[in-house]
C-alpha cells in the first residue's frame, strides 16, 4: 500500500482541531476548534488563520449560499457572517441538556445541515444525529449514537457515509436525493482498533472514503465497495481528526489535529499535536455542499 507523509501547513497547537471545509470561492480553509470554541478561516496564499470565539464549544462549521457560515455549537446551529461577526441563533435542540454538545456535521446535496451529538463523557448511545432545514425544522435522522463523525454523500447522491466512532465502522445508508430520507443500513469499513480511531472523513471524485484516525496518526483512503485501505497519509502526531480536500484542483487534503489530553511528555515527543497539515494528493475530491440560506424568523 503507497504512503505519503503530510506536511505542516500551519502551526497551531488546537485542543480539538475538527470540522475542515473546503471554502472554493475565497480558496480557504474552514476549520474548528471546538474546546477553545474558534471557527477558524485558513488561507494558504498568506499563511494566515484567522479565528472568530464563538464564546462556546464548537463541533463543526458549513458555509450557506449566501456566504454565510453555519455551525453546529453546543446546543444546535448559529450563523456567522464573516464580513462583520454578527451572529444569528438558529434552532437549540440541545438547549436543556448541558451534557451534550454537538460535534461533526455537513450539509447533505439538498442543501440542509446534518450535524451529531454526543456525551461530553462519551456515554454510549447519548448521541442524535440531526437535520436542520431552511426552513427551521429540525428532524432526528439516526438515534442512539455514541460519536457522531464523517459525514459524505457519494457523487451520484445515492449513498449516505457516517461514522458513529466506537462503533470503528463506516455505515452506508441507502439516500433519497428529493426527501433527505435513509435508510438499509449496512457497515461498509470496519477499522483495526490497533490503527486508531476513526474521526472525520471525506470522499473524493472516485466515490472512495478518506477517513482520519484519532491516535493513529493517519488518514486512510478506504474502498467503500469491500472495506479495503487502498492508501494512506501519515503523520508526525498521533491525534488526527478530520479532513478535507481543497486548493484550486482539490487535490490537495487538509488535515486537522488536536492536542486533547496529552501530557507534556507527549507533547515534547509530537510538538505539533494541534497543527494544520496538508498533502498534494494523486486523487481529487469534490466540493463540499452549501446550506440553503435558513428563514431565522420562522
Amino acid at each position: 500500500m503507497k504512503s505519503i507523509e503530510a506536511q505542516l501547513a500551519y502551526p497551531i497547537r488546537a485542543i480539538v482541531g475538527e470540522g475542515s471545509l473546503w471554502d472554493h470561492a475565497n480558496q480557504c480553509l474552514l476549520w474548528v476548534d471546538i474546546l477553545d470554541h474558534k471557527i477558524f478561516s485558513f488561507d494558504p496564499k498568506t499563511g494566515r488563520n484567522s479565528g472568530f470565539d464563538l464564546g462556546q464549544d464548537i463541533g463543526t462549521v458549513v458555509l450557506t449560499e449566501s456566504g454565510l457560515w453555519a455551525y453546529a455549537d453546543q446546543n444546535g446551529v448559529g450563523f456567522l457572517d464573516p464580513e462583520t461577526g454578527k451572529r444569528t441563533e438558529g434552532p437549540k435542540p440541545e438547549l436543556a441538556n448541558p451534557h451534550i454538545r454537538f460535534n461533526d456535521g455537513k450539509c447533505d446535496p439538498r442543501g440542509t445541515f446534518w450535524a451529531g451529538t454526543m456525551a461530553y463523557d462519551c456515554r454510549e448511545g447519548a448521541g442524535i444525529l440531526y437535520e436542520f432545514d431552511a426552513s427551521g425544522g429540525v428532524k432526528e435522522k439516526i438515534t442512539n449514537t455514541t460519536i457522531s463523525n464523517g459525514l459524505v454523500w457519494n457523487g451520484d447522491g445515492t449513498k449516505f457515509y457516517f461514522i458513529d466512532s466506537m462503533t470503528y465502522e463506516v455505515h452506508c445508508y441507502d439516500y433519497d436525493s428529493k426527501t433527505g430520507n435513509i435508510q438499509n443500513k449496512k457497515v461498509v469499513a470496519c477499522i483495526d482498533k490497533a490503527m486508531g480511531l476513526p474521526d472525520g472523513m471525506a470522499i473524493d471524485a472516485e466515490d472512495f472514503l478518506w477517513v482520519a484516525l484519532f491516535d493513529g496518526s493517519k488518514v486512510v483512503r478506504v474502498n467503500p465497495q469491500n472495506g479495503e485501505i487502498v492508501f494512506q497519509v501519515v503523520l508526525p502526531v498521533p491525534k488526527v481528526t478530520s479532513c478535507a480536500f481543497g486548493g484550486s484542483d482539490l487535490d490537495e487534503l487538509y488535515i486537522t489535529t488536536a492536542c486533547y489530553l496529552m501530557d507534556a511528555d507527549q507533547l515534547d515527543k509530537y510538538p505539533l499535536s494541534g497543527s494544520l497539515f496538508k498533502v498534494k494528493l494523486p486523487y481529487k475530491g469534490v466540493l463540499p455542499y452549501k446550506m440553503n440560506d435558513l428563514n431565522t424568523n420562522s
